[in-house]
């Protein structure tokens, strides 16, 4: 599968998701077997970047090509000008975010809003497309709502203005992440298609992957919340789709250094308190559903510095490789 001139030799991509897919956690993943990584959503009001959320979103330094920034917006000569300005900042991808269906995003008639305005979606796709020389992509959902599906009507208006790959998630605006997806209208759109389609929404494990790949037809598939704590599933369902064995799971060794690993990225990208701050909720992605989970989330949550953080999570998981209770001390 090609975006463009880049060659996504894994068909799994780590979906874009708001205060989740900063550049340590795309690193990660891209190590661990993502094809491609999506950054979190980027404002395209250039009032906002120079404010310090949007220097880290914009910050690709060391980061694994092919590099795709996710911009948000209703104002195609805006929208246009967003892409550019991530281009020169490292996008190798420009992706639009027609898909999210936050409310205060919606409310700004961005995000899946646009769904609502087919003409107003032509305008911007056409006018990002012009601006910048790299691949455009573009993430949508089945529609508002069940009674306005129009993902096809929008998915003819992408391929027409150029759009280089389109994602459907397979929910509408309505139902948030409630409920189940639904993938044959993701179907209907890759049938209709001759740019690659990508589904997204509820696979979370190696054979959910194949299922709805086989039953889609599309050319990869988006991993989203199944990854946040996880990043391995990535090398699990590749190795499934090559081979049709199922990978054992990491042993908590593994599991400890890749966390550890990431804490210490998450760290240095941020720094302090911002990055400890940041790394609570991962930490409580990793030890989801772990012995002695809650005590250690309500240790490790007050936790105020760097080392005390990484000193708590390696003798958590120490004391889970040894086969003891962990002794949750009271973080300094």
């Amino acid at each position: 599968m090609r975006i463009g001139p880049h060659a996504i030799d894994v068909p799994l991509i780590l979906a874009p998701m708001a205060g989740v897919t900063d550049k340590p956690f795309r690193v990660l993943c891209k190590r661990m077997g993502a094809g491609l990584c999506v950054s979190e959503m980027t404002t395209s009001d250039p009032r906002f970047w120079s404010t310090a959320k949007s220097r880290h979103r914009m910050d690709h330094d060391g980061e694994p090509a092919p590099i795709s920034v996710q911009i948000a917006g209703t104002v195609p000569e805006v929208m246009a000008q967003a892409a550019r300005y991530n281009v020169d900042h490292g996008a190798q991808i420009i992706d639009i975010n027609m898909g999210c269906p936050a409310k205060k995003v919606c409310n700004a008639w961005a995000g899946s809003a646009l769904m609502r305005e087919p003409e107003l979606v032509a305008r911007i796709l056409d006018a990002v497309v012009k601006a910048v020389d790299v691949p455009v992509t573009l993430k949508i959902r089945t529609g508002w709502a069940a009674d306005q599906r129009n993902a096809l009507t929008i998915a003819r208006i992408a391929e027409q203005a150029g759009i280089a790959a389109l994602a459907v998630h397979g929910r509408t605006r309505d139902q948030q992440y409630t409920g189940v997806a639904e993938y044959d209208t993701i179907a209907q759109v890759k049938a209709a298609l001759s740019i690659p389609v990508f589904a997204n929404g509820d696979i979370d494990s190696p054979e959910k992957a194949r299922q709805v790949l086989a039953h889609t037809g599309c050319d990869a598939v988006l991993i989203g919340r199944a990854a946040q704590g996880r990043p391995w599933i990535f090398r699990e369902v590749a190795h499934y789709l090559a081979t049709g064995e199922m990978l054992a799971e990491p042993s908590l060794s593994e599991v400890r250094d890749v966390l550890l690993g990431h804490l210490q990225h998450l760290h240095a990208f941020y720094g302090e308190p911002s990055g400890v701050r940041i790394a609570r909720k991962h930490l409580g992605w990793y030890a989801k559903d772990r012995p002695e989970n809650t005590a250690f989330r309500n240790v490790v949550n007050r936790a105020e510095t760097a080392e005390a953080q990484r000193r708590l999570t390696r003798d958590y998981f120490d004391a889970l490789i040894a086969g003891v209770k962990p002794e949750l001390a009271v973080a300094a």
